[in-house]
């Protein structure tokens, strides 16, 4: 009765247009009750949740995301961009996804890439003559990159979820590779649509102008080296690296760009607090809601039900990533990681599936979620930038989505993509 009453309840809060972390934490009150156990287990649970040392890289993280955005990198990451691929057809296509996945690298956030890509290349894109639905397409799906970099909060909270069973550096190592190849299917998805619509191609600028470009922009780049170099090497731990990341943003904008204002400064430290403030509730109330998914056996109860549709693991696989798709639909990045990591790893560990590899699949499925509506957080963003209706955008969309479907498939069934790196470092290389 009480797992009917959670289920339900959840569902018709999120049906009412609940904020997901007040349906979380009402369905877990409501739970609660029903089943007869004490109130205080949801504050304990909510407080043990939120005391994992772990934790303390998702300020700092985000905060050194606010700091590059607002801190001017963007700008020398797109003229590097449009330097090296800008002479490609669809040359400024090419350049926006080259310049979104270096600056998903060191913002560590795809609702950050778009907003300051976006807000470049878009308008450009336009006054060049390119559709706005493709300038549009082309940036939201190349920002995604930035759920797989290591600067991504994403990357920490799934490490709290899975209860310790994958580490912080073992994650952004098997990130990497994954990173890439989405990078190269956003690459073909953009030259596809271009030579399809007949977009010209761009000037080469020489490689003087490529080094030039690559040199300005490589101090804000150096900060991805600088956290995987320092954890590899012993000299600090993945948390230690967020807090090494604020500290180099900080002095690169301030003292090196000259770029970063008092005012944009404040705006950074303003909005940092603000996101922190509900990813930390939301750790704390998911925690709670993690406990009851396990008390009551539901992810025995959904393999049992996987189980009886398929015995086989690619079947099994499938299932997991259409389900993970659809609950991304409807749920934001973080919620979606924290509620169905405890229900969907164990299943996919039982087929085989190891815990590096699955959290990869699940930060691609939410990666997905962010560009589909009702969610679509990146999408809305990308169309109040380019002043076009997401009706319009999803139109053109099936050969951008359906490069980040063939990412998941390759990533999903190819398990050396996201392992190989990892066994690397267990090895000392």
């Amino acid at each position: 009765m009480a797992l009917t009453i959670m289920v339900l309840s959840f569902t018709l809060f999120l049906l009412l247009g609940i904020p997901v972390i007040f349906s979380i934490g009402l369905c877990s009150l409501a739970t609660a009750v029903v089943a007869g156990l004490p109130l205080g287990v949801i504050f304990q649970k909510m407080v043990g949740g939120m005391q994992v040392f772990s934790f303390l890289a998702i300020p700092f993280f985000i905060f050194a995301g606010e700091l590059m955005l607002h801190g001017g990198i963007a700008d020398k990451i797109v003229n590097f961009a449009k330097a090296s691929v800008g002479h490609v057809r669809g040359g400024l296509g090419m350049a926006n996804v080259v310049a979104c996945t270096l600056f998903g690298g060191i913002s560590g956030s795809a609702g950050a890439d778009v907003s300051a890509m976006g807000a470049v290349l878009i308008p450009t894109m336009k006054k060049e003559g390119y559709d706005t639905d493709y300038a549009v397409n082309v940036t939201t799906h190349s920002a995604l990159v930035g759920v797989l970099t290591p600067t991504s909060l994403n990357i920490i909270i799934f490490t709290l979820a899975a209860g310790g069973k994958v580490s912080v550096l073992e994650l952004i190592l098997a990130c990497i590779l994954p990173a890439i190849v989405l990078t190269l299917c956003n690459l073909g998805a953009a030259y596809y649509v271009a030579r399809k619509r007949g977009y010209p191609k761009g000037s080469w600028q020489g490689w003087d102008i490529v080094l030039r470009t690559f040199g300005s922009a490589a101090p804000g780049l150096f900060v991805v080296v600088l956290i995987l170099g320092g954890i590899l090497s012993g000299i600090f731990t993945a948390t230690e690296s967020a807090a090494i990341a604020v500290l180099y943003s900080l002095i690169l904008t301030a003292l090196v760009y000259r770029s970063l204002s008092w005012d944009k400064f404040v705006e950074s430290c303003a909005k940092s607090v603000k996101t922190t403030g509900v990813v930390l509730a939301l750790i704390g109330i998911s925690a709670t809601f993690g406990y009851f998914l396990t008390y009551f056996s539901v992810p025995e109860l959904v393999g049992e039900f996987m189980s009886s549709i398929s015995s086989s693991p690619w079947i099994i696989f499938l299932l997991v990533n259409i389900a993970l798709f659809v609950l991304g639909t409807f749920l934001d990045m973080a919620p979606t990681i924290l509620v169905c990591t405890p229900i969907f790893m164990p299943i996919c560990q039982q087929f085989g599936m190891e815990p590096a590899q699955f959290a990869v699949v699940m930060l691609l499925n939410c990666a997905l979620g962010l560009n589909t509506p009702p969610v679509g957080t990146t999408q809305f963003i990308g169309c109040a930038i380019g002043g076009i209706s997401v009706g319009e955008v999803m139109k053109s969309i099936l050969p951008f989505y359906g490069s980040l479907v063939m990412a998941m498939l390759l990533i999903t069934y190819v398990p050396a993509l996201s392992l190989w790196l990892p066994s690397l470092a267990a090895q000392g290389f």
